[in-house]
């Protein structure tokens, strides 16, 4: 993997007792102020904890009622001197942070059981869980110690000399490492303000694409009623008007008349929904122009959603391998099911022409739609949370247009974009610039996304055994074995 460019590479010493080191390459180990925390014997990072060697809170596995909460602010000095005591960048301590648990807010159990600020599973926790505020506990749920814990294992696995392996021991996939190191060196170029400011944008984006989907959600619903009701009342009207006798009639025609005054109240709530997503489409708009031009710095663009583009083509979710994912085959028929979190970006894969789109809930595809594209293939999107308006029959779309967001309408069962060529004859997995993008905007589901050799951290000091495992899972997490 190619590395950043050289920084400075000044010596300091470790706090936590291990040897003098030289810096990792491209980022710098900064001195300044330090925390009380950093004031606490923190334990080395060449031996792990021994058998009951540390205190854990009695339920450490389960979240607290109240969960800890910090800033971007409050954090950055928790990164710098967790660093600076296991001489590890602290832009890579606050990238992983962002990375396993959106600084906080996703803190878990995960499906797979793993928990904190830092993703560790309680195994693992056991082993390399530190105390980092000196409190006499170790807790994966209180931030200093869950950072000072993942400074203190990267250190253990090489990344004091060499940051690319450390974390490539953190998470054994070369796209992790590059996710990683791209963001670490945003966040070193952008200084803390600005970090803060991504963090916003992202939050902002991410806040406008919900409301869209539960806007639209609110809207196909209204729809669907006030289509439901107008038929009730035609077939009303329509019943009272083969009456023959008068005064049966009469009634008939009354009782449609006063169900019109509900068909009439149903369109009006359709109409105010409409009116609501419309509201929200422009707000989606104003975070998309806000987070355009930052979007263009690698690492930042993979949390942005912003499209990947290869010879041509885009990869029609955004979000990274991160939380995008996909099997080499579909359950019953050529097709590719490409898993992602509601609300995921989706884009066009290439230049080409609406040639049909639905809104109603069609009861196998969802919302969606096919479109033609510039080589003749024929794709199908389907199970769409929301559809762009802008993709309608005729339509000319550019690769990387954004078409709507990731969902699960139709018979589907979770939030997915299922794509297929028409006539579903091959597997679009099999297709070069689909392959091209694996490792860069999604993980494969059941196969290495690629794995690099574990002989470059096979030797890391303490253990030579694996202690960290990518768990493959609809909910991307970092596994931890023994």
């Amino acid at each position: 993997m190619k590395r950043l460019a050289a920084a400075a590479c000044a010596t300091f010493a470790l706090v936590a007792g291990t040897a003098q080191a030289q810096p990792p390459i491209g980022f710098s180990v900064s001195s300044g102020p330090r925390p009380a925390a950093s004031q606490v014997a923190l334990p080395s990072a060449s031996t792990p904890n021994s058998p009951g060697g540390v205190s854990v809170p009695v339920s450490f596995t389960t979240p607290p009622a109240q969960p800890q909460r910090l800033s971007v602010a409050e954090l950055r000095p928790l990164w710098q001197q967790a660093g600076i005591a296991y001489g590890i960048p602290w832009q890579v301590l606050a990238a992983i942070n962002k990375i396993e648990s959106n600084f906080g807010q996703n803190m878990g159990p995960s499906s797979a059981g793993a928990i904190g600020w830092m993703q560790f599973m309680p195994s693992t926790w056991l082993r390399w869980g530190t105390d980092g505020d000196g409190n006499g506990l170790a807790d994966p749920w209180t931030a200093v110690d869950a950072i000072y814990s993942a400074a203190r294992y990267l250190a253990a696995a090489g990344g004091q000399t060499d940051i690319e392996r450390g974390v490539f021991a953190y998470n054994h996939a070369d796209w992790y490492v590059k996710e990683v190191l791209d963001l670490a060196h945003v966040y070193g170029q952008a200084g803390p303000a600005e970090t803060a400011g991504l963090q916003h944008l992202q939050a902002s984006l991410d806040a406008a694409r919900t409301r869209v989907v539960a806007a639209n959600q609110a809207a196909v619903a209204a729809d669907l009623t006030a289509s439901r009701l107008r038929k009730r009342a035609q077939k009303l009207h329509t019943k009272a008007e083969e009456i023959e006798l008068l005064s049966d009639r009469l009634a008939a025609e009354k009782r449609a008349v006063l169900f019109d005054g509900r068909v009439h109240a149903a369109v009006v709530r359709a109409e105010a929904a409409h009116a609501a997503l419309g509201q929200a489409e422009d707000g989606l708009r104003s975070a998309r122009q806000s987070a355009s031009a930052p979007s263009f710095a690698p690492g930042v663009g993979t949390l942005m959603g912003a499209p990947a583009y290869s010879s041509g083509y885009v990869f029609p979710v955004g979000g990274g391998p991160q939380v995008v994912s996909v099997g080499h085959h579909h359950h019953d028929y050529p097709a590719a099911d490409i898993a992602a979190p509601d609300g995921s970006p989706l884009y066009a894969l290439a230049d080409g022409v609406v040639e049909s789109a639905w809104q109603g809930i069609d009861p196998r595809c969802g919302i969606g739609f096919t479109m033609r594209a510039f080589d003749g293939q024929v794709w199908t999107y389907c199970h769409m949370a929301y559809r762009e308006p802008a993709v309608e029959v005729g339509a000319a779309l550019h690769a990387g247009t954004p078409v709507g967001l990731v969902g699960s309408t139709g018979h589907a069962s979770g939030p997915h974009l299922h794509l297929q060529l028409q006539p579903a004859t091959s597997y679009p997995q099999n297709q070069a610039w689909f392959q091209g993008f694996a490792g860069v905007a999604f993980r494969w589901q059941d196969a290495a996304t690629p794995l690099r050799s574990l002989q470059a951290v096979s030797d890391v000091s303490p253990a030579p055994t694996r202690f960290f495992a990518v768990v493959d899972d609809p909910a991307p997490v970092i596994g931890f074995t023994r």
